[in-house]
């Protein structure tokens, strides 16, 4: 039996799984106390999952954690992720080690985790090249490079989130202008407030919000209904994300030439607003030769995909052949 962990920044789950990836029961949690609570909540949870189960602590071969990065999988610290404020170097593999009798543990930030829960069991099952790009909450990159998950000597690759697009724009990973705050729910929220308060404020009405007050609870799938709606507003929001979507995608594929780059969970649920013009901006921007074998696919794990990953990383524990 596994034990998984999946720490986001808008809510975590405990799952419990066979060694065969099937998923017997979770529990999710909201992402909203603080550090040492939330880790007690979890810890809490996953030995009520196991009681309930009839499930000796003994049963259990592996646990994973999959958490936004940065992380160091190697020293098993949580090293400040800017989704999940205050989880500063915490050593999150001692602690679950320390509670649950010294039961293998490894901890992976969630785009590697997803990544190879894609790769294993998802869309890129028979690819050795590959890129998971989560598109969630933030934006990161999980590498799948010649038939090995590589995470760099510092375990910071695929830390795309913080690469800036352009000079301003909005903010994501401490960094206008970023990746992630093009294309992540924080940074579409901030487009759809910028492009709201325009709007609004020369007489304009928004579908998605009715005056200035309300620009603090634009989320991206309130602007995503707006513009699957016929929102003119809405839809220029998920265009101009979907611009700069495309522009990253172009320097990955001339940069790494993979087989096929897997989309998280905003692309799954908004990908006809996406798709137009992400790949108007590829085919003129990333060199040709590199598109003739490529593909862009939505997660094949859907909405379970963290359930998985954090699953997947139980299952790789002592597996040190997979990691470069």
């Amino acid at each position: 039996m596994l034990l998984g962990f999946d720490i986001g920044g808008t809510k975590c789950a405990v799952i419990l799984g066979t060694d065969n990836l099937d998923i017997v029961d979770k529990k999710r949690v909201d992402t909203n106390l603080p550090v040492y609570e939330m880790i007690e909540l979890l810890f809490t949870e996953a030995e009520t999952l196991l009681t309930q189960h009839n499930i000796p602590l003994e049963a259990i071969t592996g646990i994973g954690i999959s958490c936004g990065g940065p992380l160091s999988s190697k020293k098993g610290l949580i090293l400040s992720p800017p989704n999940l404020v205050g989880w500063d170097n915490i050593p999150i593999v001692d602690l679950t080690q320390k509670r649950f009798n010294n039961k293998p543990t490894l901890l992976q930030n969630d785009a590697n985790a997803c990544a190879v829960a894609e790769w294993k069991y998802g869309a890129g099952r028979g690819t050795d090249n590959l890129i998971f790009l989560t598109f969630g909450t933030g934006m990161g990159a999980g590498l799948i490079l010649d038939g090995r998950l590589y995470s760099g000597p510092s375990d910071l690759a695929g830390e795309v989130g913080h690469i800036r697009l352009d000079h301003i724009g909005p903010v994501g990973f401490g960094k206008a202008g970023s990746f992630e705050g093009y294309c992540s729910g924080g940074g579409l929220a901030q487009l759809g407030q910028i492009k709201a308060r325009e709007r609004i404020q020369v007489g304009q009405s928004v579908s998605y919000c009715k005056s200035i007050e309300d620009l603090s609870s634009i989320t991206a799938r309130t602007i995503a209904d707006a513009a699957i709606n016929g929102d003119p507003t809405a839809k220029e929001v998920y265009e101009l994300s979907a611009e700069y979507l495309g522009r990253a995608i172009a320097m990955f594929v001339d940069l790494l030439n993979p087989e096929l780059i897997i989309l998280g969970s905003i692309y799954g649920r908004a990908k006809q607003l996406i798709d137009p013009k992400m790949y108007e901006v590829i085919k003129k921007e990333a060199y040709h030769g590199s598109l003739e074998n490529f593909r862009i696919l939505p997660a094949g794990l859907g909405e379970s995909i963290g359930d998985m990953a954090a699953l997947s990383l139980a299952v790789m524990v002592g597996s040190e052949q997979l990691v470069e």
